[in-house]
């Protein structure tokens, strides 16, 4: 997982920022292969969505932002050869502050909302949305153990029977 904190170009009518650059991304070797955009809007401070994943041959990568209000963005490893395989990481992210996370493949990821009227952006890389090919965790498997910061208001019935983590 990598931060990306865009350049904010700012004047008396706001701010510019690129969100994505092919040629910055191959620099730093990440994938610029973007197949998909999607928009995830969340009514409910405390909204929970996850723990997604795509397995192979349709691993994704994504880049993640909030464009309105804020979001607690949690990924978890489930690349068996890395150090850090079962273990979470989470970053706030918020419209205020414009960073993005990017999740490499191997990696399933999900949000709570901190406010209300949350926007969730993403540039989906790698390959195309195969359903088949489709996993999830359970948002509170005994054996991740996430620490949510706010209690969830709202989860989906899917995200809510989603199976614990088999390694």
């Amino acid at each position: 997982m990598y931060i990306i904190e865009p350049e904010l170009l700012t004047d008396e009518r706001g701010f510019f920022t690129r969100s994505f650059c092919k040629e910055e991304f191959q620099k730093h070797g990440l994938e610029t292969d973007i197949v998909q955009c999607n928009i995830s809007y969340n009514k409910r401070k405390g909204t929970l969505r996850g723990m997604h994943y795509q397995v192979p041959p349709f691993e994704e990568t994504k880049i993640v932002s909030c464009t309105q209000g804020s979001i607690y963005y949690v990924v978890i490893d489930l690349r068996r050869d890395s150090p850090t395989f079962r273990q979470w990481h989470a970053e706030e992210l918020s419209a205020n502050s414009q960073w993005m996370l990017y999740i490499p493949e191997g990696c399933a990821s999900g949000f709570q909302t901190l406010e209300d009227d949350s926007v969730v952006y993403y540039l989906m890389g790698g390959a195309d949305y195969h359903p088949e090919c489709s996993r999830s965790i359970r948002w509170n498997d005994p054996a991740i153990r996430i620490l949510w910061p706010v209690p969830a208001a709202i989860i989906s019935k899917k995200d809510q029977n989603h199976l614990d983590f088999e390694p």
